[in-house]
């Protein structure tokens, strides 16, 4: 009896050693953030931790080990899996949501929508006044994401055809801190993922298409992406249950709940 009773507490402490890391995107973050709470409300043997700190911080993560699940909002570049197979480990994609980098102003602004064109020239430096683009006066206070960021890697391409930002911009760690500064900024421009979206900012049309979930999901918005969950291998254990729960029916309303658009 007594060796059957050490057996219950080792298989019981087992159940309750269930740990979970998430780390990368912030454009992720509040899907990751939301998701495990849900999670780990209906499964207490759970303990998921995550952290932000950009794409590349988590794909760095995964690589290193350090790290279950690498939040990202990029695919992953050729270099990185190159450093990945060197050290063994196999990244895969996990596609558990799509978005569209909105172009924000603040609310006062009296633009509407904006060209790719104008919107490279402006992030470059070759437009540096509002006037320039016939929407009053001043100077234009260009916010950026910063370089670890997926968010930036992706606007950068699809935006500025990996122009490079004009020195002025100011880059900033995460999509909220993007948000709340030009919130507070008349003169400011832009970009976040959907999910930052608010009435403390104003979303701009790109090449005359407003970004929203019926644009992504139809693919007319010109700066839509998917955004990803990458494991080292096919995902297994708590990593492959937590990811399957974001795939499920309930999993897609939290996607969409939190501002992003389902998959599924």
């Amino acid at each position: 009896m007594r060796k059957l009773f050490i057996l219950g507490v080792i298989l019981s402490v087992g159940l309750f050693a269930q740990k979970l890391t998430i780390q990368g995107s912030t454009t992720v973050l509040p899907i990751a953030q939301y998701a495990a709470e849900v999670y780990m409300d209906n499964n207490p043997e759970a303990d998921i931790t995550i952290r932000g700190g950009g794409s590349g911080t988590g794909i760095a993560a995964l690589i290193d080990g350090a790290t279950d699940i690498a939040d990202a909002s990029r695919p992953m570049k050729t270099k990185e899996m190159k450093k990945a197979r060197e050290k063994g480990v196999n990244p895969v994609a996990n596609i558990i949501a799509r978005d569209g980098i909105a172009v924000i102003v603040h609310p006062d602004n009296s633009l509407n929508e904006i060209s790719k064109e104008d919107l490279k020239k402006i992030y470059t430096g070759e437009i540096a006044k509002w006037n320039k683009i016939g929407r009053g006066s001043g100077t234009i206070v260009v916010i950026s994401r910063d370089a670890a960021s997926g968010t930036f890697e992706t606007f950068n391409k699809l935006a500025l055809d990996k122009a490079k930002v004009t020195d002025g911009a100011l880059m900033l760690v995460s999509n909220l801190e993007v948000a709340r500064i030009v919130a507070q900024t008349p003169g400011a421009i832009g970009y976040v993922g959907l999910g930052y979206l608010s009435d403390e900012v104003k979303a701009l049309k790109a090449d005359g298409i407003i970004p929203s979930e019926e644009t992504v999901r139809n693919e007319t918005y010109p700066l839509a992406r998917p955004l990803f969950m990458y494991t080292n291998g096919s995902p297994g254990g708590l990593a492959k249950d937590f990811i399957d729960f974001i795939m499920s029916k309930q999993g897609q309303k939290i996607v969409q709940e939190a501002g992003f658009v389902p998959v599924k």
